[in-house]
């Protein structure tokens, strides 16, 4: 049950899914939306130059039909009068043209934002598949398109029938008035059973836009086992990261231990922490940490120190501090200067063969000091 439970699409798709699917050029679109966009666009651009591309037509079909006797014998007369008036209607028509264009791509826009893939020209052998096909059209998406497309096809026609019935007695009355006037008439009419159409269009594509969304989201949900792969892909396998931190770690510790020579010595516990120390007088303006450890590292740092003649000190209140409050390659805090200046006097004294005693009070705050006693009150 668990593993058909994890075969279920049930998690919303991730971020990255849905960048891949966009580089598919996989997005939300919604046809219904750039139908209406481009019929909003048809009608403003009549409204407002209608006119204006009523009168340009009828120009080019006075030239295009007016020829004198000069003509009647001139061979290419029909084929110049033909591009003559070719050329006008593109450019009559180039406007509307070019904002129904416009408006179209504003549209796809408005849902998947812009987007350049050449993916999907790519040549693919299983979109040739008959089976495939086949299972296209009796899928849910294919369904779910007949259903709207009978909606949209009855609500459209009644909507236009129901304004047509509304006007029938205007449209019987044109054949009784003058061609201008007839003209402007039953373009009014053509012009609000259009609107009414259009209107209705637009209740199909308010219910379509948030179904396509929600359409595009569904099927590229994903399983709990494909958002756990994802992750590890994403982030890395969390066994690989131990293992990586593992030897960054063991890096770090050999990286360290080549340290130990070059200190001037190391404190210790003696039996649980080791921490090499060295300065420059010229070079640093505070001692800093060449490597510590406890227990079996601290053992390790004690047996290089030893091999290279590298002092070890016995300091227990300050090997507990510097290994508990000072990282590898940092100086130490100036509240312990104090102590490590004791340590750095004793070492000197060594090397003179001055024969040094070690001091009986190591001057380390209590608070730095993690094996400190409480002070009773």
């Amino acid at each position: 049950m668990a593993e058909d439970s994890d075969l279920e699409r049930t998690e919303p798709a991730s971020a990255r899914k849905l960048g891949q699917a966009r580089e598919r050029g996989n997005v939300p679109r919604s046809r219904e939306l750039s139908t209406l966009a481009v019929l909003l666009t048809s009608v403003a651009i009549i409204s407002m130059l209608g006119m204006y591309m009523y009168q340009g037509l009828g120009r080019v079909m006075r030239n295009a039909l007016s020829f004198d006797s000069a003509d009647i014998g001139s061979t290419t007369m029909m084929g110049r009068n033909l591009m003559d008036a070719g050329t006008d209607a593109v450019l009559l028509y180039l406007p509307m043209g070019l904002a129904v264009v416009v408006a179209a791509v504003a549209a796809n826009l408005m849902i998947s934002g812009w987007v350049f893939s050449t993916q999907a020209l790519e040549f693919n052998f299983s979109k040739m598949n008959p089976l495939a096909g086949i299972g296209r059209m009796f899928s849910r998406t294919a369904l779910a398109e007949l259903v709207k497309a009978l909606l949209k096809g009855g609500l459209i026609a009644g909507v236009a029938g129901w304004m047509i019935w509304r006007q029938h007695e205007g449209i019987l009355g044109l054949v009784n008035e003058p061609l201008d006037a007839a003209i402007v008439h039953f373009a009014e009419i053509a012009l609000l059973t259009f609107l009414a159409s259009v209107a209705a269009f637009a209740l199909i594509v308010i219910l379509d836009v948030p179904y396509q969304l929600w359409d595009y989201h569904h099927g590229l949900r994903m399983t709990k086992e494909e958002v756990r792969q994802e992750g590890k892909e994403s982030e890395g396998d969390p066994q690989i990261k131990a293992r990586i931190r593992s030897m960054q770690r063991e890096t770090a510790r050999r990286r360290m231990m080549q340290a130990i020579p070059q200190a001037d010595v190391v404190v210790t516990n003696p039996l649980h922490f080791a921490v090499a120390l060295k300065y420059e007088e010229k070079a640093m303006s505070a001692p800093i940490v060449l490597a510590k450890g406890s227990q079996l590292v601290a053992e390790r740092i004690k047996q290089i120190a030893r091999e290279h003649r590298v002092p070890i000190v016995e300091a227990p209140p300050l090997a507990r501090a510097l290994h508990r409050h000072v990282e590898v390659g940092d100086a130490i805090p100036g509240s312990l200067f104090t102590a490590v200046a004791q340590v750095l006097a004793y070492v000197y004294q060594l090397n003179r063969s001055l024969s040094p005693v070690l001091p009986e009070d190591w001057q380390v705050p209590s608070k730095l000091d993690p094996g400190a006693r409480p002070e009773v009150a």
